[in-house]
């Protein structure tokens, strides 16, 4: 249990701070509103028009597909890493991952989510 104290310490400290950094800026910053504060800003020019309307859902449907295939790289490093350690039953167990990572691509494909219509 000793040993787990230094990661409870590290966690606490990390939420603190976090915690600290945020609530800093409302304490010590300057609060005098008004109207020309309060106005959108574009490149110090007025804007044309205001943001309106809702973006499309497909932005966030590539994105969240990006962040799922991205993380396999997260499985993919250690493996390469130790690829030689590991012999054949890490290679057929990266090829089972990778079947699977490959069959949610194929889904993905087939339901249309990449199409950019």
């Amino acid at each position: 249990m000793l040993e787990y104290l230094a990661i409870i310490f590290a966690f606490l400290f990390a939420l603190a701070l976090a915690a600290f950094l945020l609530t800093l800026p409302k304490i010590l910053g300057p609060k005098f509103p008004s109207a020309a504060k309060s106005k959108p800003f574009e490149c110090g020019k007025e804007p044309f028009s205001l943001p309106g309307g809702n973006s499309p859902m497909h932005f966030y449907i590539v994105a969240m597909l990006f962040i799922v295939f991205d993380v396999e790289l997260v499985f993919l490093f250690p493996w390469a890493v130790m690829f030689r350690e590991l012999g054949i039953f890490g290679l057929s167990q990266m090829a089972v991952f990778m079947g699977f990572v490959v069959l949610g691509f194929i889904y993905v494909l087939k339901k249309g989510a990449l199409d950019w219509e």
